[in-house]
Order: structure tokens, then C-alpha cells, then sequence
């Protein structure tokens, strides 16, 4: 049995029928055996390369009876309180205690959303005294936990050792005098250029400051590493990261999050993060649902393995008809192209509308002026035949750009 027909085996058998629901302008495929990255946009099918499916569960058979079988077990709402009151169950802590075991940590602490979460955890982490050093590239999430933060806190260079140093060396001066102490924030997997976060290189300047550090893997946790364990696991540094963040929202196609660390920190977490203490706990089909969801990676390689084929397809045929993928060394792929924004949003439209290709779109001022991002998120679903539409769709748009086709927003739909 080669990877194709583990994955068709694994999926629950071949491509068969299925019925569609809508909301609004899109509509996705409801499952009767069937998983694939399309979606109905304005009537049309369409090719998908933004969806936040990386292993493809979140149409998975098993997924999906989980989570009905939960919802007419429980409802909607159990538990009715927060973890710390009425809303604890076995549940909630044996996932925590799978989680933490899986990335390496004592314990790990649920949380009901990524962005808030990550918030809350630097609220609790940090007082006034102490100080934040972070890479410039971080998610809004922990730049907006950061700008909460009442202490001092100091930016480095993306993925810049030797700024990362400076500013430690300016954070170590500080703390000295306030008595307090300091935490570096970065990323797994950073999500707009693919990069891993230098994680062994920032880890071994613990031989020289005295810091904690702090990783946002949420692209990473499920697909990178020889298990799926996380970036940290792929770096081969696990002991050197001191709090792991990592989100359900990519890999594990649900909602929520979960922090992991030694006991003394979860512990402190457990009683200090606002965003959990005063709010209600995650419900009963959200906790069976990721229960489901984390049992299939964990035991389902061949999904991680197919991701990592289509990604791989992906990006050495990009770079193959001279497209300028960046410095990605994941999953995470980006096209970068010259143009300006109107250019970029009639290109995009006409992926849309006439090849039916739908993806991201970056612009200014998250990168430079002049300059066009097509960001692609490959999963487990995407098909070798999918990279093949993509690449010559991408090669025939390129072209119009050159040759000015947009600059006029002069796209005919066909």
C-alpha cells in the first residue's frame, strides 16, 4: 500500500457524494467520504490555499462523528462555568495531560482561543519590573500582548541573532536595576514568510543572559518535528524553550489553544490568566472534538507525510518556472511578486474569477511598498494535480503582470 492509498484509507475511503451548505457568499462540501480544498465562492467552485487545514481533519469521519456524537451527548454549553468553578472535567485534564506529554512539557493549560490566550499568558508572565524582548516579525497576538505590557519592552531584527543580543544586553541592564526579570517571545513557524524562528541559536544565549524564553508554534505544532511534536522537536532544542504555545486552529482544524511549560508555571498560569479565569470553559463537543483530532495526529503520520509532499510540489515547482518563494523552510509558502496595489488586487481577482484559484493576498505595510504576496498554505487534501493548476495558473497571471495587463485593473471576467 503506497502514501496515496494510506491517505484514501485513512480519509475514509474514495471521493463519493456529497451535499452543500452555504453561508453567505462561500459554501463548503459536506461530508459523505469526501475531503478536498474547495470551496463554492459566488456559485463557482474554487481551488483553496488559505484554509487553516493543515492535516486535513477538519472533515475527517472520525472528526466529524465525534463532534456530533458529543454535541447530543452534552449539548452545546457543558460545562456551565469557568475551569477554576463548574467548568473542570476529566476531559479537559487528560487532554492537557496528552498535550504536554506530546510537546515535551510537565503540563500544559487549555485555552478557549489562540489570539486571546497568547495575549493573557504575556499579561500573566510580565509585571513592570520585568522586561520583553521580541522579534520584530511576531504575530499581532503577542505584539498586542506586549503592547499591554506596563514594563519596558525592546524589538529585535527578525530572526537577527546579533540584534536579538543587543537587545538583551540593553534588557539585562534594565533589569538590573528594576529587579526584574526577562522574557523573549518569538515564533515557531512565522506565518507570512514560512521561517522558522532560530530557536537553538537564541536558546544558546542563555550561556550569557538569564531569560526565559517564549515560542508562538502555532504553524508548527502538528507539523514539524519527526512526530509532529512542534518546531522546537524539529530544532531538537525541546528542554530549551521554557513556555510552548500552540493553537488548534492549524493543524488540528478546531478552535482554542493550549500553553505548556513545568509544573510551578502552568500551575501559576492556572490562577493568573484573566482570559481564562473570567471566562467559560471550553465546551464538552470542542474538548471530545480536539480529543479526536489530536488521536489522529498522533497516530496517523501518513497525513502529516502528505502535507509535506504537496508542500514540497509545491515550492520546487514554484521556484522551478522562476517564481521568488523567500526564505520559507516550511509548510508556509509565499510567491513574491513586484507590483503595487492595484495591481495586486486586480491579479487576485482575476485568480478568482477566471482561473478559480482563491488565495491570500499581503500587501503594504506588511511588506514593503512595490511588492505583492500571494501567501499558499498547502494541507494533507491538496492533490499533485492541484499543484499543477496552481503553477500554471501562477505562470500565466505573471505574465499579465509583466506585461502590465493590471495596472489599469483592465481584468475581464470571464
Amino acid at each position: 500500500m503506497d502514501l496515496f492509498d494510506k491517505i484514501n484509507k485513512n480519509m475514509g475511503g474514495p471521493i463519493g457524494q456529497h451535499q452543500k451548505w452555504s453561508h453567505g457568499y462561500f459554501s463548503f462540501p459536506r461530508l459523505e467520504g469526501e475531503i478536498h480544498p474547495h470551496m463554492m465562492f459566488n456559485g463557482k467552485e474554487h481551488l483553496v490555499w488559505s484554509l487553516n487545514n493543515y492535516l486535513g481533519l477538519a472533515n475527517h469521519p472520525e472528526v466529524r462523528e465525534a463532534d456530533a456524537q458529543a454535541a447530543a451527548d452534552y449539548g452545546m454549553a457543558y460545562p456551565m462555568g469557568a475551569r477554576m468553578m463548574s467548568g473542570n472535567t476529566k476531559h479537559h485534564e487528560e487532554l492537557e495531560n496528552n498535550l504536554a506529554e506530546f510537546v515535551g512539557k510537565d503540563a500544559a493549560f487549555l485555552l478557549n482561543y489562540g489570539y486571546q490566550g497568547m495575549v493573557s499568558i504575556i499579561d500573566a508572565l510580565v509585571d513592570r519590573n520585568d522586561v520583553v524582548v521580541y522579534d520584530a516579525e511576531s504575530h499581532a497576538c503577542i505584539v498586542d500582548g506586549v503592547r499591554l505590557h506596563m514594563g519596558k519592552r525592546f524589538v529585535y531584527q527578525h530572526n537577527d541573532i546579533e540584534s536579538c543580543e543587543k537587545q538583551l544586553e540593553r534588557a539585562t541592564k534594565l533589569t538590573e536595576q528594576t529587579g526584574g526579570g526577562i522574557l523573549l517571545i518569538t515564533e515557531g513557524v512565522f506565518g507570512m514568510s514560512g521561517a522558522q524562528g532560530k530557536l537553538k541559536e537564541i536558546i544558546a544565549l542563555k550561556e550569557k543572559y538569564n531569560f526565559r524564553l517564549l515560542i508562538d508554534d502555532a504553524h508548527g505544532f502538528g507539523t514539524m518535528g519527526p512526530t509532529g511534536a512542534g518546531t522546537h522537536e524539529e530544532q531538537d532544542c525541546i528542554e530549551g524553550v521554557d513556555v510552548y504555545f500552540g493553537t488548534f486552529a492549524k493543524s488540528m482544524a478546531g478552535i482554542g489553544a493550549f500553553v505548556a511549560s513545568d509544573n510551578e508555571i502552568i500551575n501559576y498560569l492556572r490562577y493568573n490568566m484573566r482570559s481564562q479565569t473570567f471566562a467559560k470553559a471550553l465546551p464538552m463537543p470542542m474538548v471530545l472534538g480536539l480529543k479526536k483530532r489530536f488521536e489522529l495526529l498522533k497516530t496517523n503520520p501518513a497525513l502529516r507525510e502528505q502535507l509535506w509532499v504537496i508542500a514540497k510540489a509545491l515550492q520546487n515547482g514554484l521556484v522551478e518556472h522562476g517564481f521568488d518563494i523567500g526564505i520559507t523552510n516550511t509548510m508556509v509558502t509565499p510567491v513574491f511578486l513586484k507590483g503595487e496595489l492595484n495591481e495586486a488586487t486586480s491579479l487576485t481577482m482575476d485568480l478568482r474569477e477566471n482561473y478559480s484559484i482563491f488565495c491570500s493576498i499581503v500587501v503594504y505595510p506588511v511588506i514593503p511598498k512595490g511588492l505583492i504576496e500571494l501567501r499558499l498554505i498547502p494541507t494533507a487534501m491538496h492533490t499533485l494535480a492541484d499543484v499543477e493548476r496552481t503553477l500554471d495558473a501562477f505562470s500565466e497571471v505573471a505574465e499579465k503582470l509583466k506585461a502590465g495587463y493590471y495596472k489599469e485593473n483592465k481584468m475581464a471576467i470571464a
